[in-house]
């Protein structure tokens, strides 16, 4: 398996393993984040070496080329010099050295193809990893309010279950029989404390309000002279006879 392929499937993974555990979207966000951006790492690394490649088969395609070329300037030399046959052992080096800068400059030509091209797909794949980051909180801050939402579901489902009223019915009833009972017990304490007891103030409220009418009539008596005093006997002395 290639590389881009061995990154999809840490991708893949990845992904699987948010569905999986979405109790900590959280953790799993920021760990696949971190994942990809490791890959990333690995796949300039790969791309580094794959441009060093290209730059070392252009360098030896031009040097290869630069060879040629000094052979044939030889060979012309020889030529202007009247030896043709030291201009021909020229052109045969020169030949040799353009077949190797060929060669040379169809692989280059081929490394730097695939450079280019990855060169692309890293560049997309560094986008996409930004854009990654720039989406994890939004993601986030989504998946929390799912998980608040279930919540919240959860606990409504619970509160809707009878059972969970039926005790607070089952307690306000034993309360009110409670207070009922209460308010029996004092009112028949207070019947039986207080029979007696309201006798007595009939009767003081009787004697305060005698006493009160008795003393009110002897004062008007006094004031209008209608006293009555009281004979007293006056013993009888014997006269002499």
């Amino acid at each position: 398996m290639g590389f881009w392929g061995r990154l999809g499937r840490v991708f893949t993974s990845n992904a699987n393993a948010m569905v999986e555990k979405m109790e900590d979207p959280e953790k799993i966000l920021n760990q696949t984040l971190l994942d990809m951006k490791d890959q990333l790492i690995k796949a300039k690394q790969q791309v580094a070496v794959a441009i060093a490649d290209e730059k070392r088969l252009e360098k030896q395609y031009l040097a290869e080329e630069r060879k040629a070329k000094d052979w044939e300037d030889k060979a012309r030399l020889a030529l202007k010099a009247g030896n043709e046959e030291l201009a021909r052992k020229a052109l045969a080096e020169k030949s040799s050295y353009a077949q190797n800068a060929a060669g040379y400059k169809a692989e280059w030509q081929k490394q730097k193809m695939m450079t280019d091209k990855l060169r692309t797909s890293l560049k997309q794949l560094s986008d996409k990893i930004d854009d990654a980051g720039r989406k994890k909180n939004l993601l986030i801050a989504r998946a929390k309010r799912a998980k608040a939402q279930q919540d919240i579901q959860s606990t409504m489902s619970g509160m809707n279950d009878n059972s969970a009223f039926s005790a607070f019915d089952r307690m306000s009833e034993k309360v009110e029989i409670a207070e009922a009972k209460a308010d029996a017990t004092a009112e028949l304490a207070e019947d039986f404390a207080g029979g007696n007891a309201d006798l007595d103030k009939e009767f003081a409220a009787l004697a305060a309000s005698s006493a009160g009418t008795d003393d009110d009539l002897a004062k008007m008596k006094a004031e209008m002279g209608l006293l009555e005093t009281k004979k007293t006997d006056t013993p009888k002395l014997d006269t002499p006879k």
